[in-house]
């Protein structure tokens, strides 16, 4: 449902439709996605909501190291790279994921790379998703 406050500007709205859970389809509306599911481990071909997430954060993580590379007058290189790896976990609490993020910038001297990174963790809406909830591990690489 969107947003009802008079301030908040609505982007983009993503709406996808899956079926059979993690054995399943996963399908959007405008016919762009449509992925075959399969468990984690299993032989079954297609990909895991883990994999879908990791590859929705690391792209939108460069975004946001876009962003702030422009904000402090710095170029993003063009092979600018996120390795995202995302866990499934289980304790005696139940599921839960746990990340990490390796961020490649060469060319970058190091203490601009991290405040690129630091800027777009503080920033990127999947980060802001998971802070707190999720144990997250940033390197630069």
């Amino acid at each position: 449902m969107p947003p009802t406050t008079d301030h908040v500007q609505v982007l983009y709205t993503a709406q996808t439709r899956t079926t059979g859970g993690r054995e399943g389809r996963g399908q959007s509306d405008d016919g762009r996605l449509d992925v075959a599911l399969a468990s984690p481990g299993t032989s079954r071909p297609g990909t895991n909501p883990e994999q879908l997430f990791a590859v929705g954060w690391s792209a939108c993580f460069i975004g946001a190291m876009g962003l702030a590379a422009q904000a402090i007058g710095v170029r993003l290189p063009a092979e600018a790279a996120v390795d995202a790896e995302v866990d499934l976990n289980k304790d005696v609490g139940g599921y839960f994921l746990s990340a990490r993020l390796r961020v490649s910038l060469p060319g970058l001297p190091r203490d601009t790379a991290y405040e690129l990174m630091k800027r777009a963790h503080d920033t990127c809406p999947y980060s802001k998703m998971t802070r707190g909830n999720v144990a997250v591990g940033l390197e630069l690489v």
